[in-house]
């Protein structure tokens, strides 16, 4: 089965997806992740933000994905980058490259094969990201659209970057989300919306443990 997990920045959809993953035992696909490393080669090689660019750097771009001990390792032309797409200007940057047409159409075609390739051998996907339930698997089996008030989802973000060593600045992270959300959900190429028969789940005054006992109902009764 595919199960979509679709939502906003710090909305909790890939903690979410890493927890039903461990549960049910589903493949877990972090496609954030995914555009990150994208974006990482993009700040490396100084590229612009241009169609052009992205069609350079694809066309030399060896991403490869990897799982050990259930934990999704990306590595980037032969070295593990895991970390390193984890910092505030690769996220930026994320959020930029996202909204290019070539870049979108190799990462939604990495996407599908590895989800494809799962299920073909008896098992089954749980995908997050932004566009999984609407473009990329329309088809999924459980849809899941999870969204959260913008002051949390910066107080979220902020004990994230916390715990990574930085020093945020409140209004500043508030803002890079408010921003981010605009653009996602404005852009023309695969906006952030959910999907028509997506289960939406509002996790702004939900704890963790409820909302991925609400998503594990829902792929267990899928499941039968």
């Amino acid at each position: 089965m595919i199960l979509a997990i679709d939502g906003p920045a710090g909305s909790g959809k890939s903690s979410t997806a890493r927890a039903i993953a461990a549960r049910t035992g589903l493949l877990y696909l972090d496609t954030g992740a995914m555009y990150r490393a994208v974006a990482l080669r993009f700040l490396e090689a100084g590229a612009e933000v241009t169609e052009k660019d992205a069609v350079d750097i694809l066309d030399t771009l060896n991403l490869d994905i990897r799982y050990e001990n259930g934990d999704m390792i990306l590595r980037l032309d032969g070295r593990d980058v895991t970390g390193l797409i984890r910092t505030r200007d690769v996220a930026t940057m994320s959020s930029r490259v996202s909204t290019l047409a070539p870049v979108r159409k190799k990462m939604v075609e990495e996407q599908r094969r590895i989800a494809e390739q799962e299920c073909a051998i008896g098992k089954g996907v749980v995908i997050e990201g932004r566009d999984i339930g609407t473009v990329v698997f329309p088809e999924a089996d459980v849809k899941i659209f999870m969204d959260a008030d913008p002051r949390e989802r910066t107080r979220r973000r902020i004990r994230d970057l916390k715990e990574a060593g930085e020093s945020p600045d409140e209004e500043e992270i508030f803002q890079e989300i408010v921003d981010r959300d605009r653009r996602d959900r404005s852009r023309d190429l695969s906006p952030l919306r959910p999907a028509e028969d997506a289960i939406f789940i509002d996790t702004t005054n939900l704890s963790f443990s409820k909302q991925i006992d609400m998503i594990e109902s829902a792929v267990r009764e899928r499941l039968g």
